[in-house]
């Protein structure tokens, strides 16, 4: 290839790059062409595979090398721990569930597998708050008696 496609094809990632989310992948392959490009204008790389193992090689490298330091410095913060847990929200029971049994209660929206963890049953309707989730299935018990309704 002529050295200006690859330098057109290094910009070109670049931009791909900055329209993309935060992964850098493309950084590096336009880094690649550019240095292909520049290698090719000098008159460096003789032969077109010469190019592209040149071009995979060092897009390789610089990927192993480098991505890693990037996203640790500007890449998205990833969260640690619970990025939202259910536990302490109100559950309603979709049909009667007896003490230690698994039945239906419903959490934003949703039909869950409940088990009763109190040791009395609880009705149709009753609040309930969940204790803890384990896979698809919550952990409940009756929701303490208050004045308001």
């Amino acid at each position: 290839m002529d050295w200006w496609i690859w330098i057109v094809l290094g910009f070109a990632l670049l931009l791909l790059e900055m329209a993309t989310p935060g992964g850098f992948y493309f950084i590096f392959f336009g880094a690649s062409a550019l240095v292909v490009g520049a290698l090719d204008l000098l008159g460096i790389t003789k032969t077109p595979w010469m190019e592209w193992i040149l071009f995979s090689a060092f897009a390789a490298a610089s990927t192993a090398l480098f991505r890693k330091r990037l996203l640790k410095r500007w890449g998205a913060t990833i969260p640690t721990g619970e990025v939202d847990t259910l536990v302490g929200e109100v559950a309603t029971v979709i049909d009667a569930i007896q003490a230690g049994a698994i039945g239906k209660a419903e959490l934003r929206g949703t039909s869950w597998n409940a088990r009763n963890t109190g040791t009395k049953d609880l009705p149709r309707g009753q609040r309930c708050r969940v204790e803890r989730v384990d896979g698809l299935t919550l952990f409940i018990r009756a929701e303490a008696s208050s004045s308001s309704n």
